[in-house]
């Protein structure tokens, strides 16, 4: 489970935790992350009873805004890693690898493949089958990539954290550095875009405690449901 602290992935975690599934985190460590990043990923994991989380540090993997001489990268977004998935899901299957771990569980939604070309299918199609060839052990096991989030927008994927209970006030979605949301950042504004979008309040703007989030949460949900008339079983 590729474990970054933010929304995405803290779905995934608990929607593969609700699924039964036996979960060990990994948190890649790049050039400049978020503190706030790294205490989310910790809270989250232990909040989910995970077997284990480890932490890979690359301290040369920047993101654009931190090469000093971007070149031809500078056009890109200032949160691109140059072959960032290439490198994670190679960590990941090395950890899947000496565990023996069935999948590699990636948080991305639809909204990605607008902005990032490793994100695409076509990417996780050959990505899979290349881990799979410089293994027997991962063929052995077949091992699989798993993004369950990938058809879903963003305020899609928040109503399904919602649902599925994921404490919320936990992730973090800034990208600077501080002990809070700076909500002004690209991060936070797709926050708050992504729970207005979903028609929820986002705990950490309503400041509540865990009880009262998840009242709060709850509510929304089941007004939401009353009011289209809609049934989940």
């Amino acid at each position: 489970m590729l474990l970054s602290g933010g929304i995405d992935s803290a779905t995934c975690l608990y929607l593969s935790r609700k699924k039964g599934n036996l979960n060990r985190a990994l948190t890649i460590r790049f050039h400049g992350i978020a503190r706030g990043e790294v205490r989310a990923a910790t809270r989250l994991a232990r909040a989910a009873g995970v077997e284990e989380h480890r932490f890979f540090s690359m301290p040369e993997l920047m993101e654009v805004s931190d090469i000093g001489s971007p070149g031809r990268l500078a056009a890109l977004p200032s949160t691109y890693i140059p072959m960032k998935n290439s490198i994670y899901y190679s960590v990941a299957a090395a950890f899947a690898e000496e565990v023996g771990a069935e999948r590699v569980v990636g948080g991305h939604n639809s909204d990605d493949r607008a902005l990032f070309e490793d994100t695409a299918d076509v990417f996780f199609r050959e990505m899979q089958k290349t881990l799979r060839t410089a293994s027997a052990r991962l063929r052995e096991q077949d091992f699989r990539i798993w993004r369950p989030l990938r058809t879903m927008t963003k305020a899609e994927v928040v109503t399904l954290a919602a649902r599925l209970g994921v404490p919320l006030e936990m992730t973090w979605s800034c990208h600077r550095e501080g002990s809070a949301h700076c909500w002004e950042c690209d991060g936070c504004l797709q926050r708050e875009r992504s729970f207005r979008q979903a028609g929820l309040r986002d705990p950490l703007r309503d400041g509540k405690d865990r009880k009262g989030i998840k009242r709060v949460v709850s509510g929304q949900i089941r007004a939401s449901r009353e009011g289209s008339g809609r049934t989940d079983t």
